[in-house]
């Protein structure tokens, strides 16, 4: 049925609206959404949208670059070296150097980070399970497995920037 509509959309039929079958569009407002109802709870235990994304993405994490984490936590790399600082005041985070680069630095989870977001984590899978209940867990894990495989067939612009720079 979804596949007749796009198909009636490629063609022009149907006066439905383009971006009703757009992929990048359908995931972004599916992402913002899903993202939205999460938010509440991070903003309740004292975090903004920023502070958990690089919280989430250093936990089980060795650690990360700046701008690896900038990619993860879906900030610009300016802002986020702010919030880092910021939260390294707070003892959230530690900034290493990069032994192979002295002009970057790793970040890592510290103690209190993890122990600040052990809670979350636990919300944010409830949360998920949530969302992808109406599809049942295989269709859940197909969709889950699919998403992966778009993200590793379609690098980010930051990072293939930065990869085309170190030729």
């Amino acid at each position: 049925m979804a596949w007749q509509k796009q198909k009636s959309i490629q063609a022009g039929a149907g006066g439905g609206r383009f971006v009703d079958g757009y992929l990048a569009y359908l995931l972004a407002q599916a992402s913002q959404r899903i993202s939205a109802e999460f938010h509440l709870q991070v903003r309740a235990a004292g975090l903004s949208v920023t502070e958990w994304r690089v919280l989430a993405s250093l936990e089980g994490s060795a650690g990360e670059t700046i701008g690896t984490l900038a990619v993860l936590a879906i900030t610009k790399q300016p802002t986020l070296s702010k919030v880092v600082q910021r939260m390294e005041a707070e003892g959230l985070v530690e900034r290493t150097g990069v032994r192979a680069d002295r002009r970057q630095t790793r970040v890592c989870i510290t103690t209190k980070g993890r122990n600040l977001i052990a809670g979350l984590c636990e919300q944010a899978l409830q949360h998920q399970k949530a969302v992808l209940a109406p599809f049942g867990e295989e269709r859940a894990a197909l969709l889950i497995e699919m998403l992966e495989v778009l993200m590793t067939e379609h690098v980010p612009l930051e990072m293939a920037t930065a990869e085309e720079g170190e030729d």
